[in-house]
């Protein structure tokens, strides 16, 4: 049996706070790219791109980030190569557990000269290894290090959130 942190229904409400959050903060700014780490980052910053779109005057493009854990930060790939140079980069993953995949993500963005990298995750586990500050967040969770936070994805929506 999962033991659930997040339903669905929580997790729509915390997708449009969230989206919110994001117009709010980057209010004048003409474009926005939501850097998804593949799989359900991706998935989450398509629907936040849904979300926002009506509050937010300006341009949304989404990139899919592919990290291969085992081989990083060698292995990240972006979706399409492009000139971050003064643009606003959302990267999004779906937990931010030791922060070690953001950290390598942004990384890679930092090769560019963006006008401001920020941070999101649905889930923030409080005990980072790394140095990596969450700028938006859905839920914030303390855990053991030996518990893990899995998101579940079905058929391009969110459904929940357990611990084990």
């Amino acid at each position: 049996m999962k033991n659930y942190i997040l339903k669905k229904e929580k997790i729509d409400k915390i997708m449009i706070r969230l989206a919110y959050e994001i117009a709010e903060r980057n209010v004048g700014e003409e474009e926005i790219i939501l850097a998804g780490i593949r799989e359900n980052g991706s998935v989450i910053a398509r629907k936040l791109k849904e979300l926002v779109q009506p509050v937010f005057k300006g341009r949304i493009h989404i990139l899919d980030v592919t990290v291969d854990n085992k081989r990083y930060p060698q292995r990240i790939e972006l979706s399409e190569k492009q000139n971050f140079d003064q643009k606003v980069i959302i990267v999004v993953d779906d937990v931010a557990n030791s922060g070690k995949t953001m950290l390598y993500v942004l990384g890679l963005f930092l090769q560019d000269h963006p006008r401001n990298i920020q941070t999101l995750a649905l889930v923030d586990r409080t005990h980072k290894t790394f140095p990596v500050h969450t700028d938006y967040f859905g839920y914030a969770v303390a855990t053991t290090l030996q518990e893990h936070i899995f998101v579940e994805v079905n058929k391009g929506e969110i459904t929940g959130a357990w611990l084990e």
